[in-house]
């Protein structure tokens, strides 16, 4: 089975495929600091209450775009299930080109988003994902990765308003019944909700015309349904683009399985 590990700025959610389906996902708080045996205790809870054991991991597979974050995944791997992690970065087997000026400098999810929707849905396309940062990422008709846009995140935005402005409070984003907000929490509701839709058609039409070409639309995050829903310009919500991504890459790069040491019978 393999481990995926997809560690983001907000979240690390860790998900295990079988060779056929997703047996379980689960997240945790992204924290630099936290050990491997912190997350192995947490984590090996979760694989017992899913009936899974941890000597059926046999592969694992971490993309992150927080660096100080890898050296406790990597060593989850290595000591907790005993398998060598693939790392998502620009030097491994993608399969298509990555046609940016500094390919190291693309986050990891953003080149595993962009695997898994030309996988699922051919090209060409963009692929919207909608977390700390939202980004627009453009997928030529044969997989090339040709670049992107990157924006704040809904999140981000809503925090920064309310520490600028001292008489602004902290709200949750929601669909506004109205454009006008009647009343202060209303009005920001607003101001993100449909602010953001016209960000999203804007670049979309930007994109488009750019590229001269019509070009399939694809949407991930946790926000991404609630998105949908106040514009047409999204065509396909896909949750796990950025898992089957990591399932893929794992599938074109294998690597070895640790050999467990030898321990002599006294």
């Amino acid at each position: 089975m393999l481990l995926a590990i997809d560690a983001g700025n907000t979240n690390v959610v860790f998900a295990v495929h079988d060779g056929t389906e997703w047996r379980g996902r689960w997240r945790i708080a992204t924290r630099p600091d936290r050990t491997s045996d912190e997350y192995a205790v947490w984590l090996l809870a979760l694989f017992q209450h899913s009936g899974l054991k941890p000597a059926q991991i046999d592969r694992c597979a971490i993309g992150t775009v927080v660096p100080a974050a890898l050296y406790n995944l990597r060593r989850l791997s290595r000591e907790w299930f005993e398998v060598e992690p693939l790392i998502a970065r620009s030097t491994v087997h993608w399969g298509f080109d990555i046609r940016v000026e500094r390919p190291q400098e693309v986050g990891a999810d953003r080149l595993l988003n962009s695997l898994a929707a030309h996988h699922h849905y051919r090209g060409p396309l963009v692929v919207i994902d909608f977390g700390t940062a939202t980004t627009f990422d453009v997928v030529d008709a044969d997989g090339g990765y040709l670049g992107g846009v990157i924006a704040p995140g809904i999140n981000l935005s809503l925090e920064a308003l309310h520490k600028a402005a001292a008489r602004l409070p902290r709200i949750g984003i929601g669909r506004p019944q109205a454009v006008i907000g009647r009343d202060t929490v209303a009005a920001m509701q607003s101001g993100i909700y449909w602010g953001y839709v016209g960000l999203i058609e804007g670049i979309i039409g930007r994109i488009k015309a750019e590229a001269e070409r019509a070009l399939k639309v694809v949407a991930t995050g946790g926000l991404a349904p609630l998105f949908a829903e106040g514009t047409t310009v999204i065509e396909t919500i896909d949750p796990d683009i950025t898992l089957e991504g990591l399932r893929l890459l794992a599938e074109r790069n294998p690597v070895p399985i640790l050999q467990k040491p030898v321990r002599e019978i006294p």
